[in-house]
């Protein structure tokens, strides 16, 4: 009994939904209205049949027994009646397609029906009745009141069972196809009507949502647009504002409530653009101003590291410091001052390169740099040749390969790979190291990135202070490449991709 509600829900629920509100509206109104047209004609339907119904039972009330009574007399001697009345029974003061029969003890002794012509005396009377019609009549209670039965010969009746003056039982019927036709034609009547309803109403709706939501498609398209903008750093120019709609509805509220967000929005990306701007000002001007105090501390303790006289060892262990820290922070500025230039958009020299030297030349620099690794090469049998700066990407390769060296044991396996395609240049660098932690991937070309104690010690991931592996990303970008890292435990994988021939 319960398992039909949970079988339609499973059905409802396999079936497609709308996604736009748009559309779910419409569909909505569409299901609403059926629903209500539904209804009416349902209760049109069963309100007619039941009058209809009524109606005929009370013309069977009316009419009485008088037909199956003279089915009673068939074949006696009557009165004054010509032969008709002998043969036909009393049929011309009865409705045409009247049904009658006569039952005794419960079995049918007598039945007939009247013709449509009742003028016709060719017509005969009688009725074939199956065993199934017999039962059905037998079964019609005496004084019970009108029901319905079938008669394989003649169709659906009405009929009404009353006691005979001898003891039998009288049936009289009427034919239920009136009433059928007229419900029938109601239902034909109601469907095409409400049919007609539902498809110009469906119409009508979706063009009155579609009106309605106008202001709310244009919200939506200006966030879709406000979407698409790169957001993360750069000046952003946001696009102009949802139409303003009516605030005391609920989309005219968020219209407003959108475009007072747009200008907080646009307000804070002001301000970012700003202090990046400052910022950047910052660096360049002093990484620029850096340069020559920090050369001139490295010349004079170098200079004072040639003094001929006699040094005592402390002191000479401290100027010895200072030079290479002075070193090392004369490569720091410079590398700060390199990504200065990049982020304020500098533009790089644009010539051919032929990126295979580059890789030699790299990989034999960082051979004798690394001995104790295991240095391999993959080239394409014939040069590979991109479009940028030689110097910057030498850069990026010295970077990566000594990347590659300070952070991995001896005895590691250092493979350089360059493949083209017809869409790009890849130029892979792969160790099978320990690989970067994961907590450090994410942000692994970020400035100033470092990673365990012990890379630390060792200046970092990328460099002395971490921006290695950040000038890698910003000269690769700078080209209209991208780079990617892939890394585990025994594999780290670096790929940079360059457009095969000139800028992005």
């Amino acid at each position: 009994m319960g398992g039909w509600p949970r079988a339609v829900g499973r059905w409802l629920r396999r079936l497609p939904r709308p996604h736009t509100l748009r559309a779910r509206l419409t569909a909505g109104l569409v299901v609403l209205l059926a629903v209500s047209c539904a209804a009416v004609g349902v209760a049109a339907v069963i309100e007619l049949d039941g009058f209809l119904t009524g109606r005929l039972d009370q013309q069977l009330t009316e009419v009485g027994t008088q037909f199956p009574a003279s089915l009673e007399h068939k074949g006696q001697t009557l009165t004054d009646h010509d032969a008709d009345d002998r043969e036909r029974g009393d049929t011309r003061r009865q409705a045409p397609h009247t049904f009658g029969a006569r039952l005794v003890n419960g079995v049918v002794t007598n039945s007939g029906v009247v013709p449509a012509d009742k003028d016709d005396t060719t017509t005969d009377l009688k009725v074939p009745l199956t065993a199934r019609d017999r039962g059905e009549l037998a079964e019609v209670p005496v004084g019970g009141g009108a029901q319905t039965i079938h008669l394989s010969s003649l169709g659906k009746y009405r009929v009404l069972a009353a006691k005979g003056r001898d003891g039998d039982v009288m049936i009289t019927g009427l034919p239920l196809e009136s009433v059928e036709a007229a419900v029938h034609r109601l239902e034909t009547v109601a469907a095409i009507v409400f049919g007609a309803a539902l498809l110009i109403t469906g119409f009508a709706g979706a063009l009155w949502v579609r009106w309605s939501l106008r202001p709310l498609s244009r919200v939506a398209a200006t966030a879709t647009r406000v979407s698409e903008l790169p957001l993360a750093s750069g000046e952003v120019a946001l696009p102009s504002r949802a139409p303003e709609s009516d605030p005391r509805s609920e989309v005219g509220r968020v219209a407003g409530a959108f475009n007072r967000m747009l200008g907080h929005v646009e307000d804070a990306l002001t301000h970012r653009h700003a202090s990046e701007e400052r910022l950047r000002s910052f660096a360049a001007d002093a990484s620029h101003e850096l340069r020559t105090p920090v050369a001139s501390i490295r010349g004079h303790a170098e200079l004072a590291l040639l003094h001929p006289d006699p040094v005592p060892p402390k002191v000479t262990r401290a100027l010895e410091r200072i030079a290479a820290e002075s070193a090392r922070m004369g490569v720091m500025v410079d590398e700060m001052l390199l990504l200065a230039r990049l982020d304020a958009g500098r533009p790089l020299e644009r010539r051919p390169v032929d990126l295979t030297r580059l890789v030699l030349d790299a990989v034999a620099d960082a051979r004798a740099a690394g001995p104790d690794h295991r240095w391999a090469l993959r080239l394409p049998e014939e040069p590979v040749t991109v479009t940028g700066d030689a110097h910057r990407l030498q850069q990026v390769l010295a970077n990566l390969l000594a990347n590659a060296r300070s952070h991995t044991p001896v005895g590691t396996k250092v493979t350089v790979t360059v493949e083209t395609d017809a869409a790009a240049t890849y130029l892979v660098v792969h160790d099978d190291g320990p690989g970067v932690p994961k907590e450090v991937q994410p942000g692994v070309f970020e400035r100033f990135t470092r990673a365990d104690r012990r890379r630390a010690e060792g200046g970092g991931i990328g460099g002395g202070a971490g921006l290695g592996l950040s000038i890698v990303a910003a000269v690769t970008e700078a080209h209209g490449g991208s780079v990617e890292l892939e890394s585990r435990p025994g594999s780290t994988t670096f790929t940079v991709q360059l457009p095969p021939r000139g800028l992005a």
